[in-house]
């Protein structure tokens, strides 16, 4: 009877003892799911990181942060040197923007899947549909250089959100309000350029409002008082074909944008003879046969438009 007593009682104590080993395992298990860090959603990444505080700002100002909370989302993520070169000097400068301007910029800057940098395609100018419903198509490079997107480089790819994938740029992304006349017609510095064009006529008016994508290298004003028009008036006195083989000198065929430009080499214009272009860092120019080896320099790179890219200059071209 006594050593059933006493074996009854060690069944007991190895129960009881198994029973505090389970409930000590147990809460340690629950700690440590305590402890596990939750993947954070693209909104989440971006408030984090203080290099991304102006795109922040934009997304709450745009009343967006809920949107990049939800779904399978890649964005094209500026970063506050982006802003800031873009005319954004700080959170205020945001803040004074108007709410669907900004909506309009960010949705331009997303797309509406998850799309890695392995799962880019090895291409030129891959077009993609952003969340922008109206002009709203992204032109996607990937090449021996790297990934770009009209123009602007990416700089760090793959930051990993719970609802998709950010890649940083270095620079803020505008969609094209209209064609490539459209655009030079909107922009103050371009009027002597708008002139020149009308008074070349319907076959250069046509060729850039047309559906064919080109790169126009596009002289300033201060451009053509330098090369001997002084005003609008010596533009519209000039003869329409002389206009008409100078514009066109300024024209390749395709959507080049900065990035695609080659290096120390000769491009064929829609005038029919070359232009010569050069590439140091993100220094861009461009020669002209006319032009005693002082090269133009781009000042303004990757403007959009509908139908090509516009490439701003400091000189006109001379075939």
């Amino acid at each position: 009877m006594i050593r059933l007593i006493h074996s009854t009682w060690k069944v007991k104590a190895t129960l009881l003892a198994l029973l505090v080993a389970t409930a000590t395992l147990l809460t340690s298990c629950k700690k440590d799911d305590d402890n596990t860090v939750q993947p954070q959603t693209i909104t989440d990444v971006v408030v984090g990181n203080p290099n991304f505080s102006l795109l922040a700002a934009a997304v709450t100002r745009a009343g967006l942060a809920d949107a990049l909370r939800q779904g399978s989302l890649t964005v094209f993520a500026p970063t506050n040197a982006a802003f800031q070169a873009a005319g954004f000097a700080d959170v205020a400068a945001i803040n004074n923007t108007p709410i669907a301007t900004l909506q309009t910029v960010l949705q331009y800057h997303v797309l509406n899947q998850r799309v890695t940098a392995a799962a880019i395609p090895t291409a030129v100018n891959t077009a993609q549909p952003s969340l922008l419903t109206t002009n709203g198509t992204l032109y996607i490079t990937k090449d021996n250089s790297g990934v770009s997107v009209n123009g602007a480089r990416v700089t760090q790819a793959d930051l990993a959100a719970s609802n998709g994938v950010i890649h940083v740029i270095d620079r803020v992304l505008l969609s094209p309000s209209g064609d490539l006349v459209a655009l030079a017609q909107g922009n103050p510095n371009f009027t002597f350029l708008v002139a020149a064009v009308l008074r070349a006529g319907t076959p250069v008016v046509s060729a850039l409002s047309g559906s064919n994508a080109l790169t126009v290298f596009a002289p300033t004003n201060a451009a053509f008082q330098a090369a001997g028009f002084p005003t609008i008036a010596s533009i519209n006195a000039a003869a329409p074909a002389t206009l008409a083989n100078i514009l066109t000198y300024h024209v390749v065929p395709g959507r080049v944008f900065s990035t695609l430009v080659p290096n120390g080499t000769n491009v064929t214009t829609a005038q029919g003879t070359a232009v010569r272009t050069s590439v140091n860092g993100s220094n861009v120019t461009v020669l002209g046969n006319g032009n005693s080896n002082t090269a133009a320099n781009v000042t303004q790179a990757n403007l959009l438009a509908t139908n090509g890219v516009i490439h701003v200059i400091d000189r006109v071209l001379l075939p």
